[in-house]
């Protein structure tokens, strides 16, 4: 029987990069065997999560998340909490574009991103719960995490990274810590704290050492507490991030790997932030989901840390050997 892909893109992200490149793309999927069609976002509310949806229940064998971070989260909404999960494949072109980056899937050019398809290179990516929504990149509480849904889409489109940072100055005397209560596998924290992070990629807001040692397929989150809302010392901690993630040790963060983590404010509001966008108020649990969608990545130039290579190895030796039978 026939593959089958289905490219959702967003076509006002990347300056239209997407949109003036889509047949080049489409060619690139065909090429991997799959008869491929496109599906452009429109402005409605989860266009792009209702397409995965029914794309996945049509029997698509593929689903292509073309855009930024946001339609990627959208698309994975879109087929997490189905029993029959498409293969994904992503085409970034937004502001950070975290997701791609922690998948090493070339940034600059959507037709190049496309391509890493044709190497075909597999691995199956862990995928965060939180209460009845999905993430794939981050989830957190606290002021700080509240800078990326803080920044008006126009300057994120326009100044890219540079939006971030000027936003962030312009929050940090506002920065208050908050009491919190959360709750992960192996304890407790009550306290103050300027924000907690569950990571699931190393790369968050561009950063790349926040989480030196992350793994995308080992069923647990790494979570990071911030506990000063002193500016000078969140300054230092960042130094310390750029300097070789040398934070981690350091005694103004609690850092650890959970698979769970149940958080509750005490007495102040608590957003929460999932992949960069206002995803709800605590309490809020949420929940790890081991190797939940089969993802196409860039292997070769991965961390070996970054997955397990063995089963991956091990899969790649069956699908050898039953070639070899035939």
């Amino acid at each position: 029987m026939q593959k089958r892909a289905r490219v959702i893109y967003n076509p006002t992200s990347g300056r239209e990069a997407l949109k003036q490149n889509m047949i080049d793309i489409l060619n690139v999927f065909e090429e991997a065997g799959y008869e491929t069609s496109a599906y452009a976002t429109t402005p409605e509310e989860n266009s792009a999560k209702n397409e995965a949806t029914r794309a996945a229940k049509a029997g698509f064998d593929l689903i292509v998340a073309a855009g930024g971070d946001g339609t990627i989260n959208e698309v994975v909404n879109g087929i997490a909490f189905l029993d029959y999960r498409p293969k994904m494949a992503i085409i970034p072109a937004g502001t950070t574009n975290d997701f791609a980056r922690a998948l090493h899937i070339p940034r600059e050019n959507p037709v190049d991103a496309a391509k890493i398809v044709l190497k075909n290179q597999t691995f199956n990516m862990d995928i965060g719960k939180a209460g009845n929504k999905y993430f794939m990149n981050i989830a957190g509480g606290g002021l700080l995490t509240e800078l990326t849904y803080d920044v008006p889409s126009n300057l994120k489109t326009i100044f890219g990274y540079l939006a971030y940072l000027v936003k962030g100055a312009e929050l940090l005397p506002r920065i208050k810590p908050i009491d919190m209560n959360l709750e992960y596998d192996d304890g407790k924290f009550e306290g103050k704290a300027s924000m907690f992070l569950l990571a699931m990629t190393n790369s968050i807001g561009g950063l790349e050492r926040i989480v030196p040692d992350a793994s995308l397929d080992d069923g647990n989150f790494t979570m990071i507490i911030v506990k000063t809302s002193n500016i000078i010392e969140i300054l230092q901690l960042l130094a310390k991030v750029l300097s070789g993630g040398r934070h981690i040790n350091d005694s103004r963060i609690i850092y650890k790997k959970t698979s769970k983590l149940i958080a509750r404010p005490v007495n102040d509001k608590m957003q929460i932030n999932l992949d960069g966008e206002y995803g709800g108020d605590a309490p809020m649990e949420f929940v790890n989901l081991k190797q939940h969608i089969e993802m196409y990545a860039n292997l070769d130039s991965m961390p070996k840390k970054a997955i397990s290579y063995d089963s991956v190895e091990a899969e790649k030796q069956f699908i050898d050997e039953v070639d070899n039978l035939k």
